[in-house]
């Protein structure tokens, strides 16, 4: 038996261990950007996992200080990256001189209803040691049944010499199956990085 430190019985470790996720992610699809106007990931989305995971890894823009990282979807059919969104987005903020930190909701960055891209990571400084990762996490995106929920949280070498945490969260408001995923900057080209999509076993 499982006992917790006041004593009392919780449950039996064999139906606790099975209660645990043992769940891996199987690395489907590497790109690597250079100069990139977009990075699409087009196959390999499909009924064969119940999540997709996409990790962002040092995202440099080709533009300082306005350039923010940015996604959108197709739904199975369906082209011009353009599916009807409605999602929530705050953002933590410390600067380097301790000037300012904040923490708040930014309306400005959410979509209620829209087709325009998300985004997940912002105003990514461009100065050489400057850049943002992440991870976004889509769940039963071939479900014909339910919209298709995501999340993600980013952390970025902000522009203004901070760091910066984006948390970001919504649904892709379509019972349709989404099957093509589309990563873009809000402001030129993903100068490099490398992004990483892989299926939850």
């Amino acid at each position: 038996m499982a006992v917790v430190s006041n004593g009392t019985t919780l449950i039996d470790n064999g139906a606790l261990d099975s209660a645990v996720p043992s769940g891996s992610l199987v690395l489907l699809s590497t790109q690597t950007a250079s100069s990139s106007a977009t990075i699409d990931f087009t196959s390999g989305i499909d009924s064969t996992y119940d999540s997709y995971v996409f990790k962002f890894i040092n995202i440099h823009p080709s533009t300082d200080g306005d350039g923010s990282l940015t996604f959108q979807a197709n739904a199975s059919g369906g082209s011009g990256f353009n599916e009807t969104m409605t999602t929530t987005y705050f953002r933590a903020y410390h600067t380097e001189s301790d000037a300012t930190a904040t923490l708040l909701y930014d309306a400005s960055k959410d979509i209620a209803q829209g087709t325009s891209y998300q985004i997940l990571s912002a105003n990514i400084g461009g100065d050489n040691d400057e850049c943002g990762s992440g991870t976004l996490q889509i769940f039963n995106p071939s479900s014909t049944t339910f919209v298709k929920h995501f999340i993600c949280s980013a952390s970025t070498y902000h522009s203004n010499s901070a760091a910066r945490n984006d948390f970001s969260a919504g649904y892709f408001n379509t019972t349709s199956a989404i099957d093509e995923i589309s990563f873009k900057m809000d402001v030129g080209n993903i100068d490099s990085g490398t992004i990483k999509m892989y299926g939850v076993g």
